[in-house]
């Protein structure tokens, strides 16, 4: 008999801090011996608060993110073939959205292994959920491109499709090129445009606020530098 792979939220900012991880996350934890986690350091910090009955050294925790090699998941599965049931951590909010661990669900499905996925926290969800744009049609891009030229072509592209299906566009960037992308959706979009910018989530330091690109250039900005941030758009007809 198979294992059964529980994909577990874990908390989107400090993983000691368990106050919006449900205690039905917390026993399934409590639960396991084996893991895949993103990153073995703050997994151990985010396992240890849950108070797992076992010894960290006697815990089976695997590391794999986007930089390992995808046959590293044919390691990390056995457990799940052997019979052992294994909880997938991402590094922060809920595993397989805008997460590697994505991988290694689809290996699961392709060894008719059961999914059991648990509800926590998601940015991506708590973001739209706070926005107040189209919950109904949206969709989530990753990370934007880089370079100038082909950023602006990009949003403009985007801002278009947004205008003539209402549909919500999704974005997150690496934290240190936050002010540079508001910078860059501030000056190509459209002053309708409605903006939200939604950071440290469920934080001490949380910021959620949508206005028009024409009000953001008035407002004072929330400073964004390496923090951890979900930015959303919409245009209007």
């Amino acid at each position: 008999m198979k294992g059964t792979l529980f994909l577990i939220p874990c908390p989107l900012g400090n993983m000691g801090d368990l106050e919006h991880i449900g205690p039905h996350i917390i026993e399934c934890v409590k639960d396991l011996k084996y893991f895949v986690v993103e990153r073995s350091k703050t997994a151990r910090e985010f396992i240890k608060a849950c108070k797992h009955p076992l010894p960290q050294q006697d815990l089976i925790i695997m590391e794999w993110d986007k930089h390992h090699p995808d046959e590293k998941l044919s390691e990390y599965i056995q457990p799940l073939l052997e019979g052992h049931s294994l909880g997938l951590i991402s590094e922060a909010g809920a595993p397989g959205i805008a997460d590697p661990g994505a991988a290694l669900v689809a290996l699961a499905h392709h060894h008719s292994i059961k999914i059991q996925p648990l509800t926590g926290p998601s940015s991506l969800f708590l973001a739209l959920m706070a926005s107040g744009l189209n919950g109904q049609k949206f969709q989530f891009h990753g990370y934007p491109p880089i370079e100038k030229a082909e950023l602006k072509n990009y949003l403009l592209r985007l801002e278009k499709e947004s205008r003539s299906s209402g549909c919500t566009q999704i974005f997150i960037e690496t934290p240190y090129r936050n002010e540079k992308f508001l910078e860059a959706l501030s000056h190509h979009l459209s002053p309708s445009t409605q903006l939200c910018i939604a950071s440290s989530l469920t934080t001490k330091e949380e910021f959620i606020k949508t206005a028009s690109i024409k009000e953001w250039k008035t407002i004072q900005r929330p400073l964004l530098h390496k923090k951890p941030t979900i930015f959303l758009f919409l245009s209007p007809n």
